[in-house]
């Protein structure tokens, strides 16, 4: 074992990249996808740093260090995007995160295979509806008027009037949150019912041999169980938490709700982008990937920590 550990150890990059060549070219296009389309843009996070004009090009624009991000920090609108983009991410993070193991705890007791596979198909199928179908239906269920939603209440003598709920601020950010709720957790229940598979069957019949009953079961045996995938997904969503759901805000936010519907990557949009201020909208941009950047790097540094105590 020795001796095969130092031959191996003493082959070169090249004689690996040779004898593993099958494995490189399956992952050649992805490794050139990322290439070209998420490192070598970086290379013009520069506008960030010059007053930019299309017709005088990136070189021949005028240099002016961090004025853009000092008009950036200054600008109370960038605060109040800020504010909802965490606060929407934290919602979602939070309700979408409940969800999906609820729904995996209830999927996973339900013994009649037809019936547990029929449910786990329809929960999971909004997934690959596009947030342009998704938001359509959920304007639609919320219109004042002809929503269900405001039927159902009304008819349950729950509310007197129609309710406009997407014209309150209030309301907008528990919108979000929940028709998330209603897309993905389906589908990111899977993973919680994959990891409950791993559980050593045993475990339960010691469980009922004992006593418990089937909250006790989930509670002493399941929910410890899957603990360490729970904890895992949920430090690694950390670094997702500046990502709002643009196409969701986008699609869902009215002038009404403005104030609580503006996120940072719309605020890109409308602030830079629309108004013709690339620098500005690059220097928004630039500040969201480095902070994301960041919160991947501490949630990777206390995903490995982790990891290691398990270990240990």
């Amino acid at each position: 074992m020795d001796a095969v550990y130092y031959t191996d150890s003493k082959k070169t990059f090249w004689q690996k990249v040779k004898e593993q060549k099958e494995l490189v070219l399956m992952i050649f296009p992805f490794v050139l996808y990322v290439i070209l389309f998420h490192y070598i843009p970086l290379w013009w996070w520069v506008i960030a740093f010059k007053e930019y004009r299309p017709f005088q090009g990136v070189w021949g624009s005028e240099w002016v260090g961090l004025q853009q991000f000092k008009d950036l920090f200054s600008d109370s609108g960038f605060w109040l995007a800020m504010r909802n983009t965490i606060v929407i991410s934290f919602l979602k993070l939070v309700t979408s995160f409940a969800a999906a193991i609820l729904l995996a705890l209830m999927l996973n007791e339900v013994k009649n295979m037809l019936f547990k596979r029929t449910i786990q198909t329809i929960s999971y199928l909004p997934h690959f509806v596009s947030w342009v179908v998704a938001a359509s239906i959920v304007i639609s269920v919320l219109a004042p008027e002809s929503g269900i939603l405001n039927q159902i209440l009304m008819s349950l003598k729950i509310i007197k009037q129609p309710v406009v709920w997407m014209g309150e601020g209030h309301y907008f950010w528990w919108i979000l949150a929940l028709s998330n709720v209603w897309k993905e957790t389906g589908w990111n229940a899977i993973v919680y019912l994959a990891a409950m598979t791993s559980i050593d069957p045993e475990l339960y019949d010691a469980a009922s041999v004992d006593g418990c009953g089937r909250l006790q079961k989930i509670r002493y045996v399941t929910l410890p169980g899957i603990a360490p995938t729970i904890s895992m997904l949920l430090i690694l969503n950390v670094g997702w938490l500046l990502n709002a759901g643009f196409e969701q805000v986008l699609l869902l936010r009215n002038p009404l709700v403005q104030d609580y519907s503006q996120i940072l990557d719309t605020y890109v949009l409308d602030y830079g982008i629309t108004m013709y201020r690339y620098s500005y909208a690059t220097a928004a941009g630039m500040f969201k990937s480095v902070v994301s950047i960041l919160l991947v790097l501490f949630a990777n540094k206390v995903a490995a920590k982790l990891k290691a105590s398990t270990v240990v």
